[in-house]
């Protein structure tokens, strides 16, 4: 199982839907079925989201969730003509 979350692309709202999502194959092919909704988590607590239902250590999880959402998005483009 693992947190799915969809960045909030209406209004300016600064964070995510997430819903707790399992997966699994029927005939091979991959699914996924929602086991629980959280609705709208502000950006901020997200991480701390991931930490408390993905697998693995919650301490690396934060730490990697937080710096995932430090880093930019796109980097900004070399304006330099020369």
């Amino acid at each position: 199982m693992f947190v799915h979350a969809v960045p909030d692309n209406r209004g300016k709202k600064d964070g995510f839907y997430c819903a707790l999502v399992e997966s699994h194959r029927v005939n091979g092919v991959p699914m996924h079925s929602v086991k629980i909704s959280f609705g709208f988590v502000p950006s901020e607590r997200l991480p701390y989201l991931k930490a408390a239902f993905n697998d693995g250590n919650p301490a690396e999880i934060l730490e990697r969730a937080i710096r995932r959402l430090e880093k930019p998005i796109f980097d900004e483009p070399d304006n330099s003509d020369t």
